[in-house]
C-alpha cells in the first residue's frame, strides 16, 4: 500500500562536522519537524544507538494492543490511550542525514555503526564521494544519498527527508496488518482508494491508524482532536442499516444510510460506551472505488483519556541548538 497503516511524527537527525551548516538547517528545517543537530561522529552514535531499543519497547507496546484485541478488548480506546500514555513516541527519530566527507570516520561507516537501529539512512556526499554512495545505495546500506552540490540542495534535502518520514515503516505495517480482513485489505489496494485515502491522512492528521475492526482511520491532528474515518463498502449498507435499526434509528436515518447519503458510527460510538450512534455525510473514498467513508468527531474525555497533540509537545522542546 502506498500509505503507511501506521503513522506519527518523528525525529530528524542530522551530523555534519561544519557547524556553519548546521546552523542554516535549524533555520531552514521545517518547524514541524524535531530535529537534533550534531558536529561530532560520536556524540550521534550515542544520541541514535540506545534509540534501537526504545523502539523495539515501542512496537512491542503496539503489538500487545493487537494481543489484546484478539482477546476481545476493543482497539480504538487502546490507541487513544497509546496515545495519551506515550508521548514520548514522538522523540524517536525516523531519519539520520550524515556528511560523508568528515575527520575520522566517515558518514557511511558511522550509518554502518547504527547496526540494528530502524530509521532511515541519509548520505550527504561532494562530488568526489558520489560513486561510495551510489554503491552503498545499491548495497542497501543507505535509504538515500544527495549530492551536496546539487542545485537547490535545501529544497532537495526537505523534500527527501519528508518523503522517508511518509514512508510506511516495514515492522508498524506488519503489526496493524493483522487488524485488517482479507476483504478489507483488496479496497485498500485499489489505487483510486490509495489515493483518496493518502490525501485526506495528509490533509486532516500528523497521526493515524488504519484499523480493520471496526473498518477505518483513527487520526489525530497537531493539536490533539481525534477524528475516525469510518470506511463502508457500498455492498454493506444494507447490512449497516439493519444494525442502526436495531440501535433505534428512525426511518429516515435509515433511509439515509441505505441510499449511502450518510454512514453511522455503530461501532465507534459502542468503542467509545455511547449510547446513541450519531450520522455523518458519506463521500466517495476514489471514484468507482465502491467504498465510502464518513468522518466523525471523537472526544476520548469520558474514558477518562487526554492524548496531547503534537504541537504542544513539540513546543516543550525549546530550540534548535547544534550538540558538540
Amino acid at each position: 500500500m502506498s500509505f503507511p497503516l501506521f503513522r506519527r511524527p518523528g525525529a530528524v537527525v542530522f551530523l555534519d562536522d561544519d557547524p556553519a551548516y548546521l546552523d542554516m538547517l535549524a533555520v531552514i528545517l521545517p518547524p514541524r519537524w524535531p530535529v537534533s543537530l550534531f558536529v561530532r561522529q560520536q556524540a550521534c552514535l550515542q544520541h541514535l544507538q540506545p534509540e534501537a531499543e526504545r523502539w523495539e519497547a515501542d512496537a512491542w507496546t503496539q503489538q500487545q494492543i493487537i494481543e489484546r484485541w484478539r482477546g476481545g478488548a476493543a482497539l480504538i480506546p487502546q490507541i487513544l490511550r497509546y496515545w495519551a500514555g506515550h508521548e514520548q513516541r514522538q522523540a524517536l527519530t525516523r531519519v539520520c542525514v550524515v556528511d560523508y566527507a568528515m575527520p575520522g570516520i566517515n558518514g557511511l561507516q558511522v550509518l554502518q555503526a547504527l547496526g540494528d537501529w530502524p530509521g532511515a539512512r541519509v548520505l550527504l556526499t561532494g562530488q568526489a564521494d558520489e560513486q561510495r554512495a551510489v554503491d552503498a545505495f545499491n548495497q542497501g546500506l543507505i535509504d538515500q544519498y544527495i549530492p551536496k552540490q546539487s542545485p537547490d540542495i535545501a529544497r532537495r534535502l526537505v523534500d527527501a527527508v519528508q518523503q522517508l518520514l511518509d514512508r510506511p515503516h516495514p515492522r508498524q505495517a506488519q503489526i496493524w496488518h493483522a487488524t485488517l480482513s482479507p476483504a478489507q485489505q483488496a479496497l485498500l489496494r485499489r489505487p483510486a482508494v490509495q489515493d483518496e485515502l493518502s490525501r485526506l491522512m495528509r490533509s486532516h492528521w500528523v497521526e493515524h491508524v488504519v484499523l480493520g475492526d471496526p473498518f477505518g482511520v483513527l487520526g489525530m491532528d497537531a493539536l490533539g482532536q481525534v477524528s475516525w474515518l469510518q470506511l463502508e463498502p457500498a455492498t454493506g449498507l444494507a447490512e449497516l442499516a439493519e444494525l442502526a435499526a436495531a440501535q433505534g434509528l428512525d426511518e429516515a436515518a435509515l433511509a439515509e444510510l441505505r441510499a449511502g447519503r450518510s454512514l453511522a458510527g455503530l461501532e465507534l460510538h459502542q468503542a467509545l460506551g455511547q449510547a446513541a450512534p450519531a450520522l455523518a455525510p458519506a463521500f466517495e473514498v476514489g471514484q468507482g472505488s465502491g467504498l465510502l467513508g464518513a468522518l466523525f468527531s471523537v472526544d476520548p474525555r469520558p474514558l477518562g483519556i487526554a492524548p496531547a497533540g503534537h504541537a504542544a509537545w513539540l513546543a516543550r522542546q525549546g530550540p534548535r541548538l547544534v550538540h558538540d
